[in-house]
């Protein structure tokens, strides 16, 4: 029997509304849901594959103990009676620290699921808990921690009325989750560069530059030196107008002076000309939205790069007001009914293994897992969703040492090659088998709040992540919520889940967002929450010394340029990340034409590429929208997997992130051109 059902995507923070027909146990057909009132019937070809994914011939189905051709399939009781015992044993003999724990994406996206596993990690008492933010996001905590006194200030563009718009790092019109959430994107960049401007600065002339009205391709990692020289541009036009009082002024005028027109042009390799055009723009349009993805917090200059442009957007008034940005105040977790608190700082020791490195938030840094496990500080690892020996930084490196766990534990949902590495495979309710709500309120576009009944009953023996984790800790004699029920099979039981998940407090209840499907309330500037918080700190912090420092180190090295080719990832419209379906993705390497005759390279021939850590090999694709010195392979390939080439070794301490983008590599051709 046909059945159409309404859901929303949970693939990234966007959440499209989707509307998917089934027949008995079969998806037959997922589209957009024209009717849904934040994506209007957009979705993007990720989402449209989710029937894909749903029947995917390497999904999970039941537990399963045993790593890769000597897995057996088990039942509940004994996967989770020896999980448990497992861990047990290792925490008892070795202490908490010796289990890590990663918050997959995954499990990111599974609201009761995540929360359940927060419990867990609590439980144990391990500090050794790690999650993607150390993978592609510290630079944002880190900057919204030191220049405003909390790390949970999280921005976007006022979009309906901005008239400037700079895209630095990222290409939203393919990659529209990290922190824009914003469905429609091709349709929010024409109507801003319609009434105003679009620029876009990054190395590779990418989807979004080709709707905006300009674009700047910069050396990779050099962008600070961009937004370094508008703010001295501002300074010498005495254009300093903050809407909020401001800390450290002249200090920050003094990071900046070094960079006048010519000095950015050459840290960067653009033309001046180019650089005056985007500060005549700055200064015809007042204020300023500016958004950044990984290409700048990946980078190297991450946090320099993060800070100048939240300077900028400070000293045009553009912070808290129309046209420029705006402050999620949370829907369930509501900032505007508290006194926000002042959190200065974010970072606290680190890892054992890696003193160089800060922990953050809580978390010790993607980079020093290998090397806990190495050390044997680490003896298993509970993964909660996420692609370990994909998304790691020198992830060759780190496959070989998860092989050497004695436990090693992945609650996922299709297999994989971290799956193939673990111990004990839990497999967990996919999105279209669970009830759900919208966990990241505060990633959204909007103030906002969604709710899915599911789609399909669950496929095999799944059970609901909450359900799993809940159980794993009753068998390790952990405290569990008295209100978490026995059995997700009962009726009711995932539904009193997600209730618990919002609060009174919350903008609307529970019912009420079950009953409506979606509720938002409207977006107020300036909002009085944000000031407050500004005015009782004493202004933003314009120049945190840790930051003032690496400017200076970062504008130091940048006098000498050794030629090597500079390796960028990106995101692809047909891949999700470390996800399975590649929907007719290759992983090519993008090379500039110049770069490729030099090399001896023609398009379409296999290329070795190497760094001092691992070896992939590729296809190439000649472009002429990539810088020269620069080439550019795709995330989240299980053959040509960018992440083995990185360097645990090499990362920022101040955050402990990874260098992931801009790191010199070495070309071999390897075979004729077919």
């Amino acid at each position: 029997m046909i059945e159409s059902h309404k859901t929303f995507c949970r693939i990234c923070t966007v959440l499209c509304g989707l509307e998917i027909k089934t027949d008995g146990a079969r998806v037959i057909d997922v589209k957009g849901d024209r009717n849904h009132r934040f994506s209007q019937g957009y979705t993007c070809p990720k989402g449209r594959a989710l029937g894909q994914l749903h029947h995917h011939p390497d999904a999970i189905l039941e537990p399963a103990i045993g790593r890769g051709a000597a897995a057996s399939a088990v039942d509940w009781d004994t996967a989770l009676d020896d999980l448990a015992a497992r861990l047990r044993k290792t925490i008892d003999e070795h202490g908490p620290g010796s289990v890590g724990v990663f918050m997959g994406s995954g499990l990111g996206m599974d609201a009761t699921g995540y929360r359940m596993a927060e419990a867990f990690v609590q439980g144990i008492q391990t500090p050794a808990k790690f999650s993607p933010i150390t993978i592609d996001g510290t630079a944002k905590t880190l900057v919204s921690a030191l220049v405003g006194q909390f790390p949970g200030l999280s921005n976007r563009p006022d979009y309906e009325r901005s008239e400037l718009v700079i895209f630095a790092g990222i290409n939203p019109l393919v990659s529209h989750g990290h922190n824009v959430a914003l469905p429609r994107h091709g349709h929010t960049i024409k109507a801003v560069a319609a009434r105003g401007q679009v620029w876009v600065i990054d190395p590779r002339e990418n989807d979004t530059a080709r709707l905006a009205t300009r674009h700047l391709g910069p050396r990779p990692g050099s962008d600070y030196a961009v937004f370094a020289y508008l703010l001295r541009d501002l300074f010498e036009r005495d254009a300093v107008t903050p809407a909020q009082e401001v800390d450290g002024l002249e200090d920050l005028r003094a990071a900046v002076e070094p960079f006048d027109r010519a000095e950015a042009a050459r840290v960067t390799g653009l033309d001046e000309e180019e650089l005056g055009d985007l500060a005549k723009a700055v200064a015809a349009s007042g204020r300023v939205s500016v958004e950044t993805g990984t290409g700048i917090t990946m980078a190297a200059s991450a946090n320099v790069t993060q800070w100048l442009t939240w300077a900028l957007m400070i000293l045009t008034g553009s912070m808290n007001r129309e046209g420029g940005v705006w402050f999620h105040p949370g829907f369930v977790n509501r900032l505007d009914l508290v006194e926000v608190p002042v959190i200065s700082d974010v970072r606290h020791p680190g890892a054992p293994t890696r003193p160089d490195l800060s922990g953050i938030i809580g978390e010790w840094p993607c980079a020093a897992l290998v090397s806990e496990i190495e050390a044997g500080n680490i003896r298993a690892v509970v993964n909660f969703g996420g692609a370990m020996a994909r998304s790691f930084p020198e992830s060759g490196r780190l496959a070989k040492a998860l092989e050497t766990l004695d436990t090693m534990v992945t609650l996922e949902v299709v297999g994989n090659e971290t799956t193939a590495l673990s111990t004990h495979i839990l497999p967990t309710k996919g999105q279209l088998e669970r009830e759900d709500i919208q966990l990241w309120d505060m990633l959204s576009a909007r103030i906002q709040l969604q709710h899915t009944d599911r789609v399909l009953a669950p496929t095999g023996r799944r059970r609901s992540a909450w359900w799993i984790i809940a159980e794993l800790m009753r068998r390790m004699g952990l405290d569990v919520p008295a209100d978490v029920p026995l059995d997700d099979r009962e009726e009711g039981a995932d539904r009193a889940m997600l209730e618990r998940l919002v609060p009174d407090h919350a903008r609307a209840s529970f019912a009420e967002v079950r009953e409506a499907g979606a509720v938002d309330q409207p977006l107020e500037l300036p909002a009085a929450w944000v000031d407050d918080h500004i005015a009782r700190i004493g202004g933003w912090k314009l120049a945190p010394p840790d930051l003032v420092t690496q400017l200076e180190e970062f504008h130091a090295g940048s006098s000498t340029h050794d030629g090597a080719l500079r390796l960028i990832p990106r995101r692809q419209r047909r891949k999700l990340n470390a996800s399975p379906l590649a929907l007719g993705e290759r992983p090519e390497l993008l090379i500039h034409p110049t770069d490729a005759a030099q090399l001896g390279i023609a398009d379409g021939q296999e290329v070795r590429i190497s760094t001092t850590t691992g070896t992939v090999t590729a296809p190439v694709r000649i472009d002429k929208a990539i810088r020269p010195g620069v080439v550019s392979l795709p995330h989240g390939h299980r053959d040509a997997n960018v992440n083995v080439l990185t360097d645990s070794t090499k990362a920022d301490e101040l955050t402990g992130m990874a260098l992931y983008g801009g790191f010199a590599v070495v070309l071999e051709p390897l075979e004729s051109a077919r």
